[in-house]
């Protein structure tokens, strides 16, 4: 029986181990995913990684919680197009448990503007719950 046991809960931590792996993966995809979307200044890719309601906050303008997936996109995508955003240089990346985050320079033709982006993993999914920027 104990020959038995010990099989059994090695076979549970392979397992485990490959779900966790695979969690991991799909995030850094998913990460990827968004920061090549941020350089390409492509809103319509990053707005597929918005959860449902998001927090944003542009420059001086007071921050919106809980602002509709479109809304966001709509906010985000006019920003974009009046201070001429054409590219993203990610500073630094992180996370810990469900929660992760982005932090990296929105460039234009002379200025850039700092961005934070925070992430959540929801069914599996990395999702943008909060962008900041400054």
């Amino acid at each position: 029986m104990y020959t038995n046991e010990k099989s059994f809960m090695k076979k549970i931590s392979i397992w485990l181990l490959f779900l966790v792996c695979g969690f991991t993966v799909n995030a850094q995809t998913e990460n990827e995913a968004i920061v090549q979307s941020l350089k390409a200044a492509n809103i319509e890719v990053l707005a597929q990684y918005f959860d449902d309601f998001i927090d944003l906050k542009l420059l001086d303008k007071e921050e919106v919680k809980n602002m509709s997936k479109n809304q966001a996109s709509i906010a985000l995508k006019s920003f974009y197009n009046e201070n001429g955003i054409i590219g993203f240089d990610k500073v630094s990346e992180g996370g810990k448990g469900t929660l992760a985050y982005l932090i990296g320079k929105l460039t234009t033709a002379n200025k850039s503007y700092n961005i934070t982006i925070q992430l959540k993993q929801k069914n599996g999914k990395s999702q943008i719950i909060t962008i900041r920027i400054s």
